[in-house]
């Protein structure tokens, strides 16, 4: 049973600008292995864009987007290359309350905008 669905969209470079502007949002927004790539690289603006999307897109899912921590909902890949979902804490306690045992996750970034689609299952 599908429990909630949620998309967002980022203007990468409004996105990449505010990182830049602002000292530790970066921090503030994404766990240490959000920030780099498997090899250790930083991430790139595209990329951080797009977790970002998937971080909005689980709280539209969830339909709680001003009571959730933004470390507490993480954006790993997988080893096959795929983007999935691991959820701690406020995320974790939502999910739970709505009665989420799954979570289905597609990244996309293309033409300036990155874009999250999230399914939460029930």
């Amino acid at each position: 049973m599908i429990v909630g669905v949620g998309i967002d969209v980022v203007p990468v470079e409004r996105f990449a600008a505010s990182l830049r502007r602002t000292p530790g949002l970066t921090d503030r927004l994404f766990t240490p292995g959000e920030r780099v790539t498997a090899a250790g690289n930083p991430r790139t603006p595209e990329s951080l864009a797009a977790r970002f999307a998937a971080k909005e897109a689980v709280a539209k899912a969830l339909g709680v987007p001003a009571a959730l921590e933004w470390h507490d909902c993480e954006v790993r890949t997988t080893a096959d290359g795929r983007p999935e979902l691991a959820v701690t804490g406020t995320v974790a306690a939502a999910a739970g309350e709505r009665g989420v045992i799954s979570w289905h996750l597609s990244l996309s970034h293309d033409g300036g905008i990155a874009s999250a689609l999230v399914v939460a299952e029930g």
